[in-house]
């Protein structure tokens, strides 16, 4: 297995942690509201997919016009409001805090798995 393999295989098991995690965090308290923010990792990916061409090098630029703000505006949101939403699930009541804990884990993990990409994305042409 060459190192490319390796690196893919390496991103899809953080991956398919975090979305386990994701699923355990509503599964074990019996309460599928933190499955909401779930859908910010959904989110997340797309200012990349449309307005940075399906690349994450426009991140970490300084140049840029609107549509490039716009893109870093809509990723930092949309990452904002994965931490945001178990949060204000808490607050309100309608999730535990292990819940809450086991989310924000899975937060971290996702986090990860992006940042690996992003790095991997640089160094290697695929």
């Amino acid at each position: 297995m060459d190192f490319l393999s390796a690196v893919l295989a390496g991103l899809a098991f953080m991956f398919s942690a975090s979305i386990l995690l994701q699923i355990l965090a509503c599964a074990i308290y019996n309460n599928w509201w933190p499955m909401l923010s779930a859908l910010m990792y959904v989110l997340v990916p797309m200012p990349c997919l449309f307005f940075g061409g399906g690349s994450t090098q426009f991140l970490i630029s300084r140049d840029g016009g609107g549509w490039i703000g716009a893109a870093k505006f809509l990723t930092g949101a949309s990452s904002v409001g994965s931490i945001a939403i178990p949060i204000i699930l808490r607050h309100a009541h309608m999730i535990e805090t292990g819940a809450m804990l086991i989310e924000f884990t899975s937060f971290f993990i996702f986090v990860c798995t992006v940042m690996c990409f992003h790095r991997a994305s640089l160094e290697d042409d695929w």
